[in-house]
């Protein structure tokens, strides 16, 4: 009951909205399988999704893309062209096609929404992004993160970071693995489902007993010290083991609010798991990041507005110290001049025309920010300045 009328009170039409899942992880850990198997499920379940690949380098997908990057990066082509390296050339083409975000976007829109000219489209459900295998490309790149951001400007936004399990059951791997998902969770400011793949191999219960009790992954830690699994000598290495054990005491509060499912992307095991935490950080997404997120873009906001309005006060400035040069005589007069007699009230008459010239700047820089033509048959402002001391004298 508190969900039901929790989800009811989150900000209209945000439900409607799809939800994003882009799938991260390591090398090998599966995320091309996991999103097959993801699309699968979603298609035997007829729900509408639109399917993005961000990974230029891969030679062949076993799932179908509605938007693929190799439709407007050549990988290979950038390589010769640039001459850079398998990563660099990844981190170029991801480059290449940020610039086209917005169009992208309104794509997304679109597809989130009825089609009157195609009544029987129904809008997409779920977005669904597979990323580069090089992790550190996606993510810790410029590009990567205009593209996170754009996505969770628009849609609420979900990592799913893969991890394979039979790799992680040393306590090396696994806390390599648990630091990863970590900085990936702060870095993006997104909620994250961890996804421990490749269950059909390797259970994934002994990952999850050590993120929820100390003293099992302090055992499997010691069995691996007196393996010798950290290369070590007598008995393996005590620093290794200590740089371990901290690191397990330090991420305890970070398990704490880690959402944890286990998946067989082969057998297809854990999707429905999978898709119920989907669920449950979507609401996080519209409760918790949403006014987070509003929050720091009416900041940004706030601070454009305070540029511009000093930009414009340090140009209204500048033109009022033109003014004043322009109103002083270009040439020095000579000693046999006339000096001017001051006025009655004190005040000479170059000084009267240095205010009215002053006044009359501004006005007439007034009048052209609001799109008016304040000269008629003045040719220029010097012009305008010679008339007026005509008239004064």
């Amino acid at each position: 009951m508190a969900s039901t009328s929790e989800s009811s009170a989150s900000p209209q039409g945000q439900a409607e909205k799809p939800v994003v899942i882009v799938t991260v992880g390591m090398a090998g850990s599966g995320k091309t399988t996991f999103m097959q198997r993801l699309n699968a499920h979603l298609f035997q379940n007829q729900e509408p999704r639109y399917v993005m690949n961000l990974d230029p380098a891969v030679a062949k997908l076993p799932f179908q893309c509605n938007l693929d990057i190799r439709d407007s990066v050549n990988y290979k082509k950038v390589m010769e062209e640039h001459r850079l390296g398998p990563n660099g050339a990844i981190m170029t083409s991801l480059n290449l096609f940020t610039t086209k975000v917005d169009q992208v976007l309104n794509i997304l829109e679109k597809r989130a929404v009825p089609d009157p000219e195609n009544p029987s489209r129904k809008p997409v459900k779920t977005i669904l992004v597979d990323t580069p295998g090089q992790i550190e490309v996606f993510v810790w790149s410029a590009s990567g993160t205009i593209l996170l951001d754009s996505l969770a400007s628009s849609f609420p936004t979900v990592i799913a970071y893969i991890v394979d399990t039979t790799r992680a059951c040393s306590t090396s791997t696994f806390m390599s693995n648990m630091l990863y998902a970590c900085s990936i969770l702060y870095k993006t400011k997104l909620p994250m489902v961890v996804v421990f793949n490749k269950t059909d191999i390797q259970d994934a219960g002994f990952a999850k007993e050590w993120m929820t009790d100390y003293e099992a992954f302090r055992e499997a830690l010691d069995g691996d010290e007196n393996k010798n699994a950290f290369g070590g000598q007598d008995g393996g290495s005590g620093y290794m083991a200590s740089l371990l054990n901290s690191m397990s005491l330090m991420l305890e509060e970070f398990y704490s609010h880690l959402k944890v499912v286990s998946v067989s992307s082969v057998k297809g095991t854990g999707i429905d798991d999978f898709m119920d935490a989907v669920k449950e950080k979507v609401h996080e997404f519209n409760t918790v990041y949403q006014p987070e997120l509003d929050r720091r873009r009416a900041e940004r906001e706030e601070i454009k507005k305070k540029q511009r309005e000093k930009e414009l006060e340090k140009m209204m400035r500048d033109m009022s110290m033109d003014g004043l040069t322009a109103a002083a005589p270009e040439e020095n007069k000579s000693d046999d001049e006339d000096v001017q007699e001051p006025t009655p009230d004190g005040d000479s008459d170059d000084e009267i025309d240095d205010e009215n010239d002053r006044e009359g700047l501004q006005a007439r820089y007034a009048a052209s920010l609001l799109g008016k033509d304040s000269v008629t048959e003045e040719a220029s402002f010097a012009k305008y300045l010679h008339s007026q001391r005509n008239a004064t004298q």
